[in-house]
């Protein structure tokens, strides 16, 4: 049974990890245009924003849940954040990312505080991300018995899969920066706030959309 737990917390992080949406294509712009250790930065604040949602849905009150989950408006600040990031991500001038670097030279040296509180806001102002969170917490601490010992080691598990898997990443994204050019750059930077914008609509759809249908 403890196999089967952990193999399961196993398949969550790498699930997390080839998640498609808006920090997964940051992780990558970040890992070529400023080098691997300033994404990593940025990936920690990722996690940081993660441990706090389990924390939120362990720790919090039915009533709270039940809150954000009704609450429309929450998704509607969320998605116009989004969209406002993605707009400043397409109107940023090239040089701001090195991309106008005919060398292709990182950025040094970086903010790492910045790009950390960047990971942690970009992720924890995605109400999506929270509701998967409040689900799986749920799910899990119901097939654990509420065991805080299981609890802590599944999601233990779980960020430490997810977390080896991004490094993984970041260091494939570092090895592809040598054979990228500037214009390919640009148009990433571009495609970056594009889907920016485009989850932030979908985020924002929420607002107006029956949760009931």
């Amino acid at each position: 049974r403890m196999f089967n737990e952990s193999l399961n917390a196993i398949l969550l992080g790498v699930g997390l990890a080839f998640m498609i949406g808006p920090v997964f294509f940051t992780l990558i712009e970040t890992s070529v245009t400023k080098g691997a250790r300033a994404a990593i930065v940025f990936d920690l604040g990722v996690i940081l924003a993660d441990i706090s949602f389990i924390f939120l849905a362990y720790f919090g009150s039915v009533g709270f849940l039940e809150r954000i989950q009704n609450d429309s408006r929450v998704y509607l600040f969320g998605g116009l954040v989004l969209i406002a990031f993605g707009i400043f991500t397409i109107k940023k001038k090239s040089g701001e990312t090195g991309i106008a670097n005919s060398n292709l030279r990182v950025n040094e040296p970086s903010n790492y505080p910045k790009l950390f509180l960047k990971g942690f806001f970009l992720n924890f102002i995605n109400v999506g991300v929270l509701a998967f969170w409040f689900a799986v917490v749920i799910a899990v601490t119901a097939s654990l018995g509420l065991n805080q010992k299981k609890i802590i080691q599944y999601f233990a598990t779980t960020m430490t899969t997810f977390f080896i898997i991004d490094l993984f990443k970041i260091v494939v994204a570092k090895q592809l920066k040598s054979k990228l050019t500037p214009v390919v750059l640009h148009k990433m930077q571009f495609g970056l706030g594009v889907v920016f914008i485009v989850f932030g609509l979908i985020l924002a759809a929420r607002r107006f959309i029956p949760l009931e249908m």
